[in-house]
Formats: structure tokens, C-alpha cells, sequence
């Protein structure tokens, strides 16, 4: 697979367009930002969004984040503190020459979309926000990324007490993760997403999120705090909600409405 590197850091990821679909050019790009302990491959590959994506006519464009896949995976904090990863979005659009796109991200990705979102709204054309509930409001949580790191270490943090933890723990290893990575990304300050910037959002917005998400938890509040927000809810929880049909079929049915392909 293809790679750039951003800020010191190698990163993965795909450029596919349709070869079947018989589409003016190449269709409206949109780039798709995988959750924590996730892949490209894992989030958007597996589930079916990408081929989903492609047969209505889209650029697909996706990436390992920084610390995920085949991306390179510092263990220092500092390499993804700050809005690191959403400048990791911002560098492969610059490469690939997309001067505006629509995005998705799910859970983290969802957190980084949300960056990109406030801070840089003039690159997108509509941003879908999955996998992530209320919670962004607050902003990000120093003492939840402590207790996710310290199971991510320990050598028993299968048995770890917080159960939101040992969550995490289990499916970095089943996903065959560098834990140490993972232990730095939530170490990292993240402190550059300002919650209340979304009252000036002008963009559409879709908040997609699984009604069993109890991770995630309820999303009511995050979409009225966006003008205009749709919220969507599907089938299923934090890891399940995307194996569903309905996931990659909000996703297309949204971009059909707010950022149509060219007829085939």
C-alpha cells in the first residue's frame, strides 16, 4: 500500500475509485478516519463501507492512523498529542491533491473528525460523526486515558477493574496491536478540540451511532449542539454497530443527499 510521511511519522493508506460504476471522473472524494485499536481495513475494509462507498461512485480515501496498521507506531505521547492525527488527514488530502472532501470517522476517528470539523471546516463538504456520543462534549478525559494505558501495559490488564479498560485491552490484542503505541496515544494530550465550536458549525453534519452503544453512550446532546445535525441511530454497540447493513447504508444515503456523485 501506498505511504506519506506526516510530521516525522509513516502513513498507510488506500486511493480507490470504481473501475465498474461508469461515473463522470473519478466521483467525490471522502476519507474515512478508523477508530482506536482499529485499521482501515478493520473499521471500513471488513464491514463493507469501502466497496459500498466505491459502487455509488466514490473516491474512497482512507488511512491507518498513526499508531494503527501498517502506519508507524511511536511510543512516545508526544507524537500524537496535540491535533496530530487530524493533521495526519490534512497531509494525505495535500498529497493527493484534494482541496475538499467528505469525511467519516468512527470513535476516535470520530473524535479527530470532530477536530478537523471546528478547525478546518473549509476542506470538507459534509462530515459524518459515528461512533462517538455526549461525551465529546466534555472534551477529553486525562484520568480515562491513564486508566486505558495502564491496562494496555500491564502484564494482567485482561483483569483489569475498570471495565471500559479491560474492553479496550481485549480488542487491542485480538486486533494484534503494538500496545505500547496505544498506551502513548492516550497518554497524549489532546487538548486542541474545543467542544463549543460546534455551535458555529455550518457544515451537514450526521451523528451515526449503534442504540446499544453503551461506550459511546446516548448522542441526543452531541447533535443538537451541531445546527442543522442529523442523529442516526442503527442496530447494534460500539464494535458491532459497523458489521451492520444499515452502517454503510446511513453513510451512502447521507453523502447521496448532501454531496451527490455524478449519475452513472
Amino acid at each position: 500500500m501506498p505511504a506519506i510521511t506526516s510530521n516525522g511519522v509513516e502513513i498507510n493508506y488506500i486511493d480507490e475509485v470504481s473501475r465498474l460504476v461508469p461515473v463522470e471522473g473519478e466521483g467525490p472524494p471522502v476519507v474515512l478516519v478508523h477508530g482506536f485499536a482499529s485499521s482501515l481495513d478493520g473499521n471500513w475494509r471488513a464491514p463493507g463501507v469501502i466497496d459500498a462507498l466505491i459502487a455509488a461512485g466514490r473516491r474512497v480515501i482512507a488511512l491507518d492512523c498513526r499508531g494503527h496498521g501498517k502506519s508507524g507506531k511511536p511510543h512516545d505521547p508526544a507524537a500524537y498529542g496535540g491535533a496530530a492525527m487530524a493533521d495526519d488527514v490534512l497531509a494525505l488530502m495535500d498529497h493527493l491533491g484534494v482541496a475538499r472532501a467528505d469525511l467519516a470517522g468512527y470513535s476516535m476517528g470520530g473524535f479527530v473528525s470532530a477536530t478537523l470539523l471546528v478547525l478546518h471546516p473549509e476542506r470538507f463538504r459534509s462530515v459524518i460523526l459515528a461512533g462517538v456520543g455526549d461525551g465529546l462534549l466534555g472534551g477529553w478525559s486525562a484520568a480515562r486515558g491513564e486508566a486505558i494505558a495502564r491496562a494496555l501495559e500491564s502484564a494482567d490488564g485482561a483483569n483489569a477493574e475498570d471495565p471500559t479498560a479491560r474492553g479496550f485491552r481485549l480488542f487491542a490484542e485480538a486486533s494484534g496491536n503494538d500496545l505500547a503505541a496505544l498506551a502513548a496515544i492516550q497518554r497524549a494530550f489532546r487538548g486542541s478540540f474545543e467542544p463549543a465550536r460546534l455551535s458555529d458549525v455550518t457544515l451537514p453534519v450526521m451523528v451515526l451511532i449503534g442504540e446499544g452503544d453503551t461506550l459511546a453512550g446516548p448522542a441526543g446532546k452531541l447533535a443538537a449542539a451541531i445546527p442543522g445535525a442529523k442523529h442516526v441511530l442503527i442496530p447494534g454497540d460500539h464494535l458491532t454497530a459497523v458489521g451492520q447493513p444499515q452502517f454503510p447504508r446511513a453513510i451512502c444515503d447521507f453523502l447521496a443527499e448532501h454531496s451527490p456523485a455524478p449519475a452513472s
